[in-house]
């Protein structure tokens, strides 16, 4: 099976307070379509800086990183932003839903900025909001929801997208455990029922064991 990524002696550095921070240190990894995957280790293992050089949000200093067997590090900026917008979907931690805008507005903002016609956009949010069980609610504003029901939100809006894969950074981190619990058995569920390979940061032990395979990271390289 062709991989979906494959990212080949990757390292990344930025600088912090004058600084130069090694977050990655030749990271070699290949992730399959369909894949539910957990980045795994401590604070300041490399788990998000991966997770956005995955993303096309950051370029490797040194190595490569191959989406469908294309070098995406070689594109260019606007390329990447294309290739983001259209086929990566992102589930952040703070949910980042827009707070003046209702649970179906903020699902559908993103079809409405790709110019997708009105009826297909309204017709798309419902089956994402149906798919997260979340339909009720989607009228909603996000500060009337509990954080369970806002991250499904979330997610909800990486799908309606259609993505090829949903990046998730600590997913659970803003969640109680049971609920957090909650939301991986959904994504776990999505990933098996729509194909939608996922691959989220965590260092949640329970949350780990829901993973289909582990990648272990610490300072910025792999350990197992």
């Amino acid at each position: 099976m062709t991989p979906l990524y494959e990212i080949r002696s990757v390292s990344y550095r930025y600088k912090l307070d004058g600084q130069h921070i090694q977050a990655l240190s030749g990271i070699s990894l290949n992730v399959c379509q369909g894949e539910f995957l957990a980045l795994a280790g401590p604070s300041g293992s490399g788990k998000t800086t991966l997770l956005n050089v995955l993303g096309l949000l950051d370029r490797p200093g040194e190595g490569a990183v191959l989406f469908e067997g294309e070098n995406v590090s070689r594109l260019s900026e606007r390329e990447r932003t294309l290739l983001r917008r259209e086929r990566i979907g992102f589930i952040f931690q703070n949910f980042n839903l827009i707070p003046t805008l209702t649970a179906h507005e903020n699902v559908e903002y993103f079809l409405l900025k790709r110019k997708t016609g009105r009826i297909e956009a309204r017709a798309r949010v419902l089956r994402a909001l149906e798919a997260v069980g979340i339909a009720a609610q989607a009228n909603q504003w996000p500060n009337s929801m509990s954080g369970g029901q806002r991250q499904r939100v979330a997610i909800a809006r990486a799908l309606v997208r259609q993505p090829q894969v949903v990046l998730a950074d600590e997913p659970t981190a803003s969640l109680d455990q049971s609920t957090g619990l909650a939301v991986i058995e959904l994504m776990k569920r999505l990933n098996r029922e729509q194909g939608m390979t996922c691959i989220f940061s965590t260092h949640d032990p329970k949350v780990i064991a829901a993973a289909d395979r582990v990648v272990h990271l610490t300072d910025g390289r792999v350990i197992e």
